[in-house]
């Protein structure tokens, strides 16, 4: 036994070692186990066959206990072939497993053979001729019968015909006879041939059972690929479908848009354009198709959009917006557009199309143009005549035309401050377009910051008399100089100051800082208001910006005030904010920049 599993897991062995280096050779030899098991029921029919036939033709009253003997072993054999069987069968063996199972089969072929191998050695001496030319014929036949049922490992094919061609062998050599020996000298021969022919078989086997596995990798792979690819299918016809009904939106979408829109290719030619784009240029989409739009609509003196500027923006391929240049129609005229150039680029940054979008604002413009003037000439109108009015209700308060009744003396005095607040409004009005405009300008000179602050504090101390505000300078300012337009900056201070005052309950204290901070001068001015709402926090530097409040209606004003703050700070390159006081109020903060220190009295 010990010899028999030893050269099963020889024959395992080589066949592992032949499989060795291929990603299927434990599928490859479970496939070889099982058709090896599936012999075994066509093998052990043909063993009962043949060995219940030999028990026949060589029973012998003189050795029928031996024959019996020996039939038994055949059928103990028989039946531990077939246990194997059933239990292969039901541990249906994985490709793990299989070396295990072809031991045991190997097994289960040298007990065959040695069966027929003992009745070689036996019954042959002890019969006469005739069954002895039986038992040879029985022999070779049973030996050549075991190519099919083992071609599929030959190892285990050579120890099964070797465990019947040794005793066999031995005994034609020991009879005596010189043609037996001549037949045993031949039997290796034999023996070797069917070993090779066995081989080849077992190639072929191995060869196929590789193919199968091919094919089937190969067929799982093609069903996989095939799903895949109809998943693919799938999803691209989803895409597509998504795509379509995208872009019948984005079509539906640029042709209803009441905006005139243009598609150009990477040279400027018009690729197609939406019907807005023909009502305002006068240009049928047929006839512009191919064209340059800088050469077909726009003027050959305007610098905004030319052959420059498109080869920049080419090249860079970022969006650009808010590009104000005149427009030619078909019939002449100009108008004023507001561009908007969208480049679309693939994944691998080559530019595909540019999308125009452009804004006819000549009517805007010139409706801008004509407030402006009626502002600036109404203010103009009603400043002169207010001034004077003012003037005057100024003399009769002052009671340079005798006493008034108190009566006439508060309706004069309401006269007056309602006149001045209309002033107020009207060079609120002037400054804040004549800023927008860009027709103010602010002219730059050193100035003390300390020496403006108290300046400021003093010139508007009656005005926050008036509301029972105090204001206070807390603190040494420092004594830096800035360089800043004087009455402009003086402006902001009134503005800022003023505004603390009116919204600071009556017995309260603006206070006025300022301080030096990383070659920047700031100035603050805090209040005890109610604070700023925060629905109005995002357009507090905006024109006419008023929270909707009682105490504003109260206190009035113009809503400009701190629009022509920002404005005026930014014009003198410096910054303007907010933010809450802790303890409550507001506290209103510019910064300049700090050019120098300032020379002290002494100096």
């Amino acid at each position: 036994m010990n010899h028999a599993a030893s050269a099963t897991d020889k024959a395992s062995s080589s066949t592992r070692i032949r499989l060795n280096g291929t990603a299927d050779a434990g599928d490859v030899l479970a496939d070889q186990v099982a058709h090896l098991y599936g012999q075994v029921p066509f093998g052990a029919a043909t063993s009962l066959v043949i060995g219940a036939l030999a028990t026949y033709e060589l029973w012998d009253p003189r050795f029928h206990q031996v024959v019996l003997a020996w039939w038994f072993i055949v059928l103990l054999i028989l039946l531990a072939s077939t246990a194997l069987y059933v239990a292969y069968r039901r541990a249906a063996g994985t490709a793990t497993e299989a070396a295990k199972w072809l031991r045991w089969l190997a097994i289960a072929a040298l007990a065959n053979g040695v069966a027929w191998g003992l009745a070689a050695a036996i019954f042959f001496r002890a019969h006469t001729n005739e069954e002895q030319v039986f038992l040879s014929l029985l022999l070779v036949g049973v030996t050549a019968g075991g190519i099919p049922v083992f071609a599929a490992s030959w190892p285990i094919y050579a120890v099964y015909a070797a465990s019947i061609v040794v005793p066999f062998s031995y005994a034609l050599t020991t009879f005596g006879s010189r043609l037996f020996i001549e037949i045993a000298v031949a039997l290796p021969i034999f023996y070797a041939m069917t070993v090779l022919v066995a081989y080849r078989l077992n190639l072929v086997f191995v060869a196929g059972f590789r193919l199968r596995k091919a094919y089937g990798k190969l067929t799982e792979d093609y069903s996989a690929l095939n799903r895949r690819i109809e998943s693919q299918i799938e999803e691209l016809i989803q895409a597509q479908r998504e795509i379509s009904a995208q872009g019948r939106k984005l079509a539906l979408f640029v042709e209803r848009t009441p905006i005139p829109v243009f598609e150009l290719s990477s040279g400027g030619n018009i690729i197609d354009m939406n019907p807005a784009a023909e009502n305002v240029f006068g240009y049928p989409a047929s006839e512009l198709a191919g064209r340059e739009l800088l050469d077909a609509l726009i003027p050959r003196d305007e610098r905004a959009l030319d052959a420059r500027w498109w080869a920049d923006f080419v090249a860079r391929k970022q969006p650009e917006a808010g590009i104000r240049a005149r427009g030619l129609r078909r019939d002449g005229l100009e108008v004023t557009c507001e561009y908007s150039f969208t480049p679309l680029v693939n994944d691998a940054n080559d530019l595909i199309s540019v999308i125009v979008q452009c804004r006819d604002i000549t009517l805007q413009l010139e409706a801008e143009r004509l407030k402006k003037e009626f502002t600036s000439t109404l203010s103009h109108e009603l400043r002169t005549p207010l001034t004077s009015i003012i003037g005057s209700l100024q003399l009769v308060n002052s009671g340079m035309f005798g006493a008034l009744a108190k009566d006439a003396a508060e309706m004069t005095d309401l006269a007056e401050r309602n006149a001045q607040r209309l002033l107020d409004l009207i060079n609120d009005l002037l400054d804040i377009e004549r800023i927008e405009s860009g027709r103010l300008s602010v002219q730059p000179e050193d100035i003390a910051l300390d020496e403006l602050i108290r300046e400021s504090i003093d010139l508007n101390r009656t005005y926050a008399e008036r509301f029972g505000v105090r204001l206070a300078l807390c603190s040494d300012p420092p004594r830096v100089i800035v360089r800043a337009d004087r009455k402009r900056l003086q402006q902001v201070m009134t503005n800022l100051i003023s505004n603390a005052a009116k919204f600071s309950p009556e017995g309260a204290e603006v206070e006025v800082r300022a301080a030096c901070e990383a070659s920047r001068a700031v100035v603050c001015v805090e209040d005890r208001g109610p604070g700023i709402p925060e629905e109005f926090r995002s357009r507090i530097f905006g024109r006419f910006a008023q929270a909707d409040s009682a105490l504003t209606r109260q206190k009035g004003g113009t809503g400009l005030g701190l629009a022509i703050c920002k404005r005026l700070i930014e014009m003198m390159e410096g910054e303007i904010s907010y933010a809450d006081r802790p303890g409550g109020g507001t506290s209103f903060r510019f910064e300049l920049p700090a050019r120098a220190q300032a020379p002290s009295a002494a100096e």
